[in-house]
């Protein structure tokens, strides 16, 4: 069945639009052969690369660029894999001078990710902001991973952050949105006077219902790689969650009825047609 798209306004961060609300990642899958296919399964425009040089490059040497359209996606480069503020601003560098030197739009922004140790990968906030900072004075577009601490979300966007993504759990635990809780305040403080600033979800997607949750929470878009790359049928999997995030938005956009405590009979007492006796 044809999807809906027709009531899914565009996603808009910064001077990017993209008329889906999935951005998915290139990392973790079989072979390159296979990320291909499940990124084209999945609908996404915007795919995120993480950029260090030796990343790039598979055990048979094959280049991950080679595989993927650059006319057809816009890659959002990442700091993956950087412990400091100093290490990932290098590396937000490099991957303006790699896409500059491809003509892709995407040159002009990063996924920063300044994470605080090897074991939780969970993000250091001093240096996520101190990095923020200095790569927004040098007129980068700036997308900030960060835990789901409305503080310092709210922060990371005083310090110019074009859009703050929370985290829903830790990177590729696939656990999901542990705390939805946390997720409305950020979203509540983030757009606060503000209402399109973008707020994407960001890590510990496992499956499709999870992207619907962060969706029906209010995101404005889901960003996950393991949970597509990992599964027992990735390319199966990147068609649940594009469908998902659809879903998720169309279902936040309409309302929900309210929870209650007792049943609520669907079918009006009054006004029915009487039994055929």
């Amino acid at each position: 069945m044809a999807s809906d798209t027709n009531t899914i306004k565009p996603l808009i961060i910064g001077s990017h639009e993209f008329a889906g609300r999935l951005i998915v990642g290139t990392g973790k899958y079989a072979n390159y052969e296979l990320m291909k296919e499940a990124l084209d399964i999945s609908g996404t425009e915007c795919i995120t690369v993480a950029v260090r040089r030796e990343r790039l490059i598979d055990a048979e040497g094959k280049n991950l660029l080679d595989f993927i359209d650059t006319d057809r996606y816009t890659i959002l480069p990442n700091t993956a894999g950087c412990f400091t503020a100093e290490d990932a601003i290098r590396v937000a560098r490099m991957g303006r001078e790699i896409l500059s030197q491809m003509n892709n739009p995407g040159a002009d922004w990063v996924k920063l990710e300044v994470l605080g140790d090897t074991k939780t990968l969970l993000p250091d906030p001093v240096a996520s902001i101190e990095a923020t900072e200095k790569l927004v004075a040098e007129g980068f577009q700036v997308l900030v991973y960060t835990s789901d601490d409305p503080i310092v979300a709210k922060r990371l966007k005083n310090a110019g952050a074009t859009s703050v993504m929370p985290a829903g759990s830790p990177i590729g635990s696939g656990q999901g949105v542990l705390n939805p809780n946390s997720i409305r305040i950020c979203l509540e403080y983030l757009k606060d006077g503000d209402p399109d600033y973008p707020v994407i979800v960001d890590a510990g997607v496992g499956t499709a219902s999870d992207v619907t949750v962060a969706m029906e929470l209010g995101a404005d878009g889901v960003l996950l790689n393991t949970g597509i790359a990992h599964a027992k049928d990735p390319k199966t999997m990147a068609r649940a969650m594009r469908l998902a995030v659809e879903s998720g938005y169309l279902a936040s956009q309409s309302g929900r009825i309210p929870k209650k405590l007792y049943a609520t009979a669907s079918s009006p007492e009054e006004g029915t047609i009487a039994a055929v006796k």
